[in-house]
């Protein structure tokens, strides 16, 4: 539901994003999902993406399509957190029209983060981890 979600941003689509069908490609889906967590990421978590100590791989993702969108569109995104363990988070996205009626597209991406040279995971905390429960929606 799209009410559940804490956080929402307003991406446009780009002309580049419609495929050969005049519709939005599949992989621009995961794109915007990517880029709604990330931002959040850097902006509320403090994550320093350039020289920060830890980094955070995608180890799973999944997208769930059920209506087209094409240029010019924008589209309303909402984030929140499904799961915030140790060193991992479970991302869940909605992509909506831009009335948040019509969802356009449900996926999850999940996050271990780690230490950027060794690679070896790292516990989420400080203002990183705060940001992430202030995502955190109960299983309801």
């Amino acid at each position: 539901m799209q009410t559940s979600y804490p956080h929402w941003e307003t991406v446009p689509t780009r002309w580049k994003d419609n495929d050969v069908y005049g519709h939005m490609n599949n992989a621009v889906h995961y794109s915007i999902m990517d880029t709604v967590i990330n931002t959040w990421l850097i902006r509320e978590g403090g994550l320093d993406i350039h020289a920060g100590d830890t980094i955070g791989l995608c180890v799973e993702s999944h997208c769930n399509y059920h209506a087209a969108t094409a240029f010019p569109e924008s589209l309303a995104v909402g984030l929140r957190v499904g799961k915030l363990g140790g060193s991992s988070v479970r991302y869940e996205v909605g992509i909506y029209r831009e009335d948040r009626e019509t969802v356009v597209a449900e996926g999850h991406f999940v996050h271990v983060f780690v230490d950027r040279e060794t690679r070896r995971p790292r516990p989420i905390s400080g203002r990183l981890r705060d940001s992430l429960a202030a995502l955190l929606v109960e299983p309801g």
